[in-house]
């Protein structure tokens, strides 16, 4: 199965980043942070699917700038094997990764209670990440390093 993990961020001017959007969400074991994702529907493109799933998350004013290419930053892999660094206990999946210029206003929608933006230095606090599954504080972290922050 095929998914989209997405890192909405908000730049200055030159494209540098600001800071970094996480939903804030309620969970069977509590509140909890997480990014963008969802699967891709069957027949619809990898760029439908990463606006899908901002809108959804972010609400329909958020204004994301979608990529040029469908090239992520990294690939995720989730395994149902308990213990596992990427895990899912539902099934095996593939998640193409993406970060994404939010221009607009974000009004959370669907399952999020509330958008929040973190600058670069607060995401790397490990009490930031550990209200985040294991795995996407693993692509947060990637991302991270991606965009040198």
């Amino acid at each position: 199965m095929v998914y989209v993990d997405v890192v909405p961020v908000r730049t200055d001017e030159r494209g540098e980043v600001e800071s970094v959007g996480l939903l804030l969400g309620a969970q069977d074991d509590g509140i909890s942070r997480a990014l963008v994702s969802g699967r891709v529907l069957f027949h619809e493109s990898i760029r439908e699917a990463i606006a899908r799933h901002i809108e959804k998350d972010l609400g329909p004013m958020s204004l994301p700038q979608l990529p040029q290419t469908i090239i992520p930053f990294t690939i995720a892999e989730y395994f149902p094997t308990p213990g596992s660094e990427m895990f899912d206990e539902r099934h095996h999946a593939v998640s193409l990764c993406y970060i994404v210029p939010v221009l607009g206003e974000c009004d959370p929608a669907a399952d999020t209670l509330d958008v929040n933006w973190f600058t670069p230095g607060e995401l790397k606090t490990p009490e930031l990440q550990d209200e985040m599954s294991q795995s996407h504080a693993r692509i947060l972290r990637q991302a991270i390093a991606y965009l040198n922050l």
